[in-house]
């Protein structure tokens, strides 16, 4: 049985000025991403992965094209309408883990489920349980300044996935580990992929976790290409 597409970009466009010209980043870009995948994104800096990430997104409108969440076309859609998208439909880690430092490994999970309206006993359920999933659940009242980096990375996917998103997008999330540390992270959010149908774009220089994944894919003159 083929996996629904949980995220799709459709002839994507964007572009910047420079000067008096314009520099092309994305031209014509299409893309698909499964439930239940882990794909990697490999590509030198400067070719447009954060681009692409942000646009996936919802955090920044293409100048052509249309980006799909769950069948849904967001090109057109009012400001409010994809922040609501995003928020419910899609989970973001970067390389910075963000967690909020005054509030523990705990609170940080549950605060996302708060603000999308979970009651505070059934945000805290859930949060217990994703933080022992990704096996840091000893260390759930002890705030960010505590935890390691690996740690702190794994606080934050637990973040990411809190509401239950299509899919999840991830810019270097292993980039400031060593490597034992990343390959533990990875193999955690590998694990959450296939138990709850998530779909994965993780953008990393990391090869060895990319031959790890699903499939690669690359940005070549504008366009996503598998490898």
């Amino acid at each position: 049985m083929i996996a629904r597409v949980a995220l799709e970009l459709i002839g994507v466009e964007r572009h910047y000025s420079q000067g008096d010209s314009a520099l092309k980043i994305l031209t014509g870009a299409d893309f698909s991403l499964h439930g239940g995948e882990t794909v990697a994104l490999v590509a030198p800096s400067g070719t447009g992965k954060s681009t692409l990430l942000h646009i996936a997104g919802l955090l920044e409108r293409p100048d052509g094209g249309d980006v799909k969440v769950n069948g849904v076309s967001c090109a057109d859609l009012s400001d409010d309408r994809r922040t609501a998208i995003r928020r419910s439909e899609i989970g973001f880690v970067y390389q910075f883990h963000h967690l909020l430092p005054e509030f523990s490994a705990l609170e940080n999970v549950m605060m996302p489920q708060l603000i999308a309206g979970l009651g505070k006993a059934e945000a805290r359920e859930r949060a217990a349980a994703l933080l022992d999933y990704m096996r840091i659940a000893h260390r759930a009242d002890h705030r960010p300044s505590e935890l390691s980096g690996g740690e702190q990375q794994r606080v934050a996917i637990a973040r990411a996935v809190a509401n239950a998103p299509l899919a999840l997008l991830a810019d270097e999330p292993t980039g400031n580990l060593d490597p034992d540390t990343a390959g533990y992270v990875f193999e955690a959010l590998k694990a959450l992929v296939r138990q709850s149908g998530l779909a994965a774009l993780i953008a990393t220089h990391n090869l060895h976790l990319a031959n790890l994944m699903d499939r690669r894919v690359t940005i070549e003159d504008g366009k996503v290409v598998e490898l």
